[in-house]
């Protein structure tokens, strides 16, 4: 048994091209993140005060900072499309996403373009509105494939397509927040560079997770700054 553990432990961990480690079965974090948001959207219905407790509006962020997290976990009660949408998406792109970069690092990428989205509110959206959904997340796995795909060489014009169709659709119908939309792709693509160029070898890891608190500071940084330049305003 001790030469049976011995072997085991020397036996170095299957890795992905880009450092995560290498797992069979369902994508469990992306089945995660989608029962989350049914499940809060069920306590929507039933609840109906979760969606104000919980959602994002950008006056809100000096004093209740976490409904930047909170609203990527919400979606419209009165729109059932929004939420089959997203979860759509987030189940198309998390079974390319989640296998290539590992548990842990598609769910960081995850919430930081979740955050990313709600830092693009608070840039550019209106101060008194409250913004619900998972897009901005959703947007980001979408910038984060986009820079993998570059990186591997593939070729991009039908993700590119898609990308432009549903950042369209933001623009023509005001119920759905292309800030957010904004944030969340720049901040998937720019979570996604440190995993896909991190040198191979032992700092690999290192690397790609300082870059990815990398990114955190700058999302923290830009509302700070925000919040700063809005104070200074009124």
């Amino acid at each position: 048994m001790d030469c049976v553990a011995e072997q085991a432990a020397a036996t170095p961990t299957p890795r992905t091209a880009f450092g995560g480690v290498v797992r069979g079965g369902r994508p469990i974090v992306t089945w995660t993140l989608i029962g989350l948001c049914v499940v809060v959207f069920v306590a929507q219905y039933l609840v109906p005060g979760v969606t104000y407790a919980l959602g994002y509006a950008p006056v809100l962020t000096a004093t209740e900072p976490w409904r930047m997290i909170t609203s990527g976990f919400l979606h419209s009660p009165g729109f059932l499309l929004h939420i089959m949408f997203n979860m759509y998406a987030l189940w198309a792109l998390g079974q390319a996403l989640e296998p290539m970069l590992g548990r842990a690092r598609f769910l960081a990428v995850y919430l930081l373009a979740l955050i990313g989205g709600a830092v693009g509110v608070l840039w550019l959206g209106d101060p008194l509105t409250l913004v619900v959904g998972a897009s901005g997340a959703i947007f980001g796995l979408f910038g984060a494939l986009f820079v993998i795909q570059r990186r591997l060489g593939a070729d991009t014009r039908a993700l590119l397509i898609v990308l432009a169709i549903n950042a369209a659709l933001g623009f023509f119908y005001t119920s759905i927040s292309w800030q957010a939309h904004l944030g969340g792709l720049l901040t998937g693509a720019l979570a996604a560079v440190p995993l896909v160029w991190a040198p191979r070898g032992p700092k690999r890891a290192r690397v790609q997770w300082l870059g990815l608190a990398g990114v955190l500071v700058v999302l923290a940084a830009l509302t700070v700054l925000r919040l700063v330049t809005a104070s200074g305003l009124t």
